[in-house]
């Protein structure tokens, strides 16, 4: 688990083909930490751009990872190449302050940033959706950008917006970001749950209507 509150920013030392998947190795010397306690580990959960993958080796300030197949071509980890910029968190800790959202890691979808309007040193930014993660997304809501918590401004059939503080440019790598880029999209696990719910809710009211000699709409009545 997640909080989308960008620890560092890593850098692609080398793509390594493992097929069907690809091994990453990221430079990340800002990432490591001074205290053993809290310094990256093997085995560790890290968000790479938002999608949770393990730490397989650790070398100076070097972080390998493996993706694999399904990763590779659900998210925009498959288009990474040596000298792409990524961003970092590590998983959250018991008694960590929670100061963006739950997110998972598992990103649901990529998306594509469509506008930017820059008002320096602020930035708007527009991002295409698929319309069934659409239905998943509010305005003033949270989603998961690259890995990053982020408040939803406006949402539309397919698509949201969201405004870009100063210090998220510059911490993150959304301040690079170009109208044509691929970004990994979470929506809140809360919006998800809520659809779901009333999915089956639905279901059931329609299922009742179909067969109303059904012991569900049949009232109880004591033996005789």
């Amino acid at each position: 688990m997640f909080t989308g509150l960008v620890e560092s920013v890593g850098q692609l030392s080398a793509v390594v083909e493992q097929p069907p998947g690809r091994r990453l190795v990221i430079a990340a010397p800002s990432f490591r930490d001074t205290d053993p306690a809290r310094d990256v580990k093997l085995g560790d959960s890290i968000a790479i751009n938002g999608c949770c993958l393990t730490v397989v080796e650790i070398d100076g300030d070097e972080l390998s990872f493996e993706a694999g197949e399904e990763t590779l071509s659900r998210t925009n980890l498959g288009e990474l190449t040596a000298g792409s910029t990524v961003n970092l968190e590590r998983s959250l800790a018991v008694g960590d302050r929670m100061g963006g959202h739950y997110v998972t890691g598992h990103v649901d979808c990529v998306g594509q940033l469509i506008e930017r309007v820059d008002d320096p040193p602020w930035a708007n930014l527009k991002f295409s959706v698929p319309a069934p993660f659409a239905q998943q997304i509010v305005a003033k809501g949270s989603i998961a950008v690259d890995g990053i918590s982020l408040t939803v401004v406006d949402v539309g059939a397919d698509y949201f917006t969201v405004a870009l503080i100063p210090h998220t440019l510059d911490a993150t790598t959304l301040g690079g970001r170009q109208v044509g880029d691929r970004i990994n999209l979470e929506t809140d696990l809360l919006a998800k749950y809520v659809q779901r719910t009333l999915q089956f809710g639905n279901a059931n009211d329609q299922a009742d209507a179909s067969n109303p000699a059904s012991p569900i709409n049949t009232p109880w009545s004591p033996q005789s």
